[in-house]
């Protein structure tokens, strides 16, 4: 049994996102919430966010005790490029390209062996 939770088009790029998803798959949910509270990147937000949403899930859709929840599986792809331009000099003109992100957390129950 798993309950899941996914961001749609995250103004963060699919790169950023995945450093910190590293740092939290397969860690306990408890566990993966301190990490995200004190890392100081960006997708800590989005993540935090996304990682309560998933808990909420499986506790209220699925009847999954809270305690025994961590991280199974959890990656960010990448959404639309929003392509954007910048003035150059002599009248030419360079691309940005703002990136964004599908991430998606899953959270299963432990097993008690």
């Amino acid at each position: 049994m798993e309950a899941r939770a996914e961001l749609k088009y995250a103004r963060i790029s699919p790169t950023k996102v995945q450093i910190v998803l590293d740092l939290i798959r397969n860690k306990p949910v408890k566990e993966a919430e301190a990490i995200l509270k004190n890392t100081p990147k960006a997708a800590c937000e989005y993540l935090e966010k996304l990682l309560k949403s998933a808990v909420a899930n499986a506790t209220n859709n699925f009847d999954m005790d809270e305690d025994k929840l961590y991280v199974s599986e959890c990656f960010a792809t990448s959404g639309p490029i929003l392509k954007r331009m910048r003035p150059r000099a002599q009248g030419r003109a360079y691309r940005i390209d703002k990136k964004t992100s599908h991430v998606t957390l899953v959270v299963k129950e432990q097993k008690d062996d």
